[in-house]
């Protein structure tokens, strides 16, 4: 565990935390440990067994229990398998592949595999969005329908908060919380437990440090599968305008909303989901 935290005891610290929130998910689950040729996958399943198969991938840094506040509306619809992102904060193995090779697509290719899924629905939220859409462009006929927030790899990584980011630290844990709302935008009473979180963390975990390969516009144009995209007009790690612009321009059958005064953290979106998930593919002709 050491290899992506700081030291031993900050991993178990995380490793608690994250035991305790699996403990509040808020329907009943089952807890996979998958083989795969990178290491173990943890996958936390819920929903009816003969329901269409949904797969959820967390962004960087946080693991399946950021799912909690939705997983409730989308597991009275479907088969839900929330995946802890190899090499991130979650329970499945440390490694962590370059993102310019194929091989987090040959993971992915295991686990589904082992779940015996052989095409799936999609949510993904930051870099779980970039691994999503890095898997469709490689296996365009495995993904069915494909929501993603705030995506990496369309719009480009913005770098104007790391000044401030690198002044805060200075500040200890203090520093560490007013930079997790400053690049979350995050900042109602409401969200102080998540802050909470993040900064628990991010105080002992080393997140990933290469920039996200950015998707062409040929790859973009290849995704044929019905799409939709949330991006909040405030975010400060992407640019948002950008990833709009060129899903509209490129991706022939998305939908893109662009959530005024809302920062890098979509919550609340979870009616907005269900409802593309569940629409009917076609009209059906009268």
């Amino acid at each position: 565990m050491t290899t992506i935290y700081k030291s031993e005891r900050g991993a178990d610290k995380v490793r608690r935390r994250y035991e305790e929130l699996l403990r509040e998910w808020p329907v009943p689950a089952e807890h996979l440990r998958v083989p795969t040729r990178e290491g173990e996958t943890f996958v936390v399943v819920s929903g009816p067994q003969d329901a269409q198969p949904l797969l959820l991938l967390h962004g960087s840094g946080a693991n399946t229990a950021m799912w909690r506040g939705e997983i409730a509306s989308w597991a009275q619809h479907f088969r839900t398998y929330a995946i802890d992102i190899i090499g991130e904060a979650g329970a499945s193995a440390p490694s962590r592949p370059p993102l310019d090779s194929d091989r987090l697509a040959l993971w992915l290719d295991d686990v589904l595999e082992y779940l015996g899924l052989e095409t799936v629905s999609v949510v993904a939220a930051s870099l779980g969005g970039w691994v999503a859409l890095d898997y469709a462009v490689r296996r365009p006929g495995r993904i069915t329908r494909l929501a993603l927030l705030c995506p990496s790899g369309i719009g480009a990584q913005t770098m104007g908060w790391l000044p401030k980011a690198l002044f805060l630290r200075l500040f200890g844990r203090r520093g560490v919380r007013q930079t997790a709302r400053i690049v979350t935008g995050l900042d109602t009473p409401l969200t102080e437990q998540v802050l909470d979180d993040i900064v628990l963390t991010f105080t002992q975990y080393k997140p990933r440090t290469e920039r996200l390969p950015i998707f062409s516009d040929d790859a973009l144009r290849h995704l044929t599968m019905p799409m939709l995209v949330i991006v909040g007009a405030r975010d400060v790690m992407l640019d948002s305008a950008a990833t709009a612009d060129r899903v509209r321009r490129h991706v022939p059958d998305a939908t893109v909303h662009v959530l005024p005064g809302v920062g890098h953290a979509i919550l609340g979106q979870s009616d907005e989901v269900s409802k593309f998930l569940l629409a009917d593919p076609q009209p059906h002709p009268h």
